[in-house]
C-alpha cells in the first residue's frame, strides 16, 4: 500500500482527569471523572491530517485490547489507513493526563506496544509516500531508520522531536523540517528558551518550525524567519494541540503548499483543537475551517 502522508509514531489511549491543581510529591489531590480518548502523537497526527482530507497512513503498534480497538476505530473514522498498524503482544500505550482549569496539561506516558515497533517495519511502507512525519515515544533506532530510509527515497521528511530525545547528527541533517516547541529548541541548542531559532539550522535540518503555544509559530528557512500568529481563542484543553499542528502541516505540504502557508493553516487547526476536549475528537475537518 502507499499513501501521500506516512506517519511513523505512537498510538496511545489518553486517560484524562480534570484537576484543580496538580499534586506535589507525596500529595494526593482529588480529580474529576476519568475520560478516555484515543491519542498518541503518531495517531493524533494521522487523524488531524485525515480529517483535513489527506491520504494518510499510520505505521505504529497497538495491543490486542480494548484500548487498541478504540484507537483503530478512531483512525478509520478519520479516513486513516491502518494496514500498517501492527498488533503487539504488549498492551496498548497509555497516556495519563491531568488537565487544570486553564486548559494546561501534564502527561505521563507508558509506551507499551509502541516500544515493539522495529526499524525493519518501515522499509516496505515508503513507496509512493510524499511526506513522512516521525515523532518520538518510539524507539529512537526505529525513528532514525525511518528518517534515513525516507530521505534516501526522496521523501520529504518532518521530525516532530517530542518528547525531546538525543538523535544523531545524521538524522538531523536528513530532515527537510524539524518541528519543536520553544523548550525542545532550547534543549537542542543547549540554551535557555528564547534562543535565536535560526541556530537550529546549524544542527542540520533544511528548515525548522518552532511552536510557541498561544503565540503561534516561527518558521525558519535558509533565507527567512517568518512569525505566524495564532488566532485568539479561549482554551479548554491543550492536549494534542502540537499533534494537530503537525498533522495539518504535513497535509498541506503533501498537497503542495509552501512551508509558511502550511504553517498558517496548521495554526488555525491547532487553535480550534484547544477549544474542545480531548486530542483526536477535537480536530477539525476542512469544512469546519471554512475551506
Amino acid at each position: 500500500m502507499c499513501a501521500d502522508v506516512l506517519i511513523v509514531g505512537p498510538a496511545n489511549a489518553d486517560l484524562v482527569v480534570p484537576v484543580e491543581r496538580r499534586p506535589g510529591g507525596g500529595e494526593t489531590v482529588l480529580g474529576g471523572d476519568t475520560a478516555i480518548f484515543p491519542g498518541g502523537k503518531g495517531a493524533n497526527t494521522a487523524v488531524a491530517a485525515g480529517r483535513l482530507g489527506a491520504d494518510v497512513a499510520l505505521l505504529g503498534a497497538v495491543g490486542d485490547d480494548s484500548y487498541g480497538a478504540l484507537l483503530l476505530e478512531s483512525l478509520r473514522e478519520a479516513g486513516v489507513s491502518t494496514e500498517l498498524v501492527r498488533t503487539s503482544d504488549r498492551p496498548t500505550g497509555i497516556a495519563y493526563i491531568t488537565v487544570t482549569p486553564d486548559g494546561e496539561n501534564a502527561i505521563l506516558v507508558s509506551p507499551g506496544a509502541n516500544s515493539s515497533l522495529r526499524p525493519e517495519d518501515v522499509d516496505s511502507a515508503l513507496d509512493g509516500v510524499k511526506v513522512l512525519v516521525a515523532s518520538l515515544e518510539l524507539p529512537v533506532p526505529t525513528i532514525e531508520h525511518a528518517v534515513a530510509a525516507a530521505a534516501a527515497k526522496g521523501v520529504r521528511v518532518l521530525l516532530n522531536l517530542s518528547p525531546v530525545a538525543e538523535v544523531s547528527r545524521e538524522t538531523l541533517a536528513a530532515l527537510d523540517v524539524l518541528l519543536v516547541n520553544e523548550h525542545e529548541a532550547a534543549w537542542l541548542l543547549g540554551e535557555e528558551p528564547g534562543a535565536d531559532p535560526r541556530r537550529l539550522l546549524e544542527r542540520g535540518p533544511r528548515a525548522a518550525v518552532v511552536t510557541l503555544g498561544a503565540a503561534g509559530v516561527v518558521v525558519v528557512e535558509s533565507e527567512n524567519v517568518t512569525e505566524v500568529a495564532s488566532p485568539k481563542v479561549e482554551p479548554v484543553d491543550t492536549t494534542g494541540a502540537g499533534d494537530a499542528f503537525a498533522g495539518a502541516l504535513a497535509a498541506s505540504l503533501a498537497a503542495g503548499s509552501g512551508l509558511v502557508d502550511a504553517a498558517r493553516r496548521a495554526v488555525k487547526v491547532a487553535a480550534v483543537s484547544v477549544t474542545r476536549h480531548g486530542a483526536q475528537p477535537s480536530y477539525p475537518t476542512a469544512a469546519e475551517l471554512g475551506e
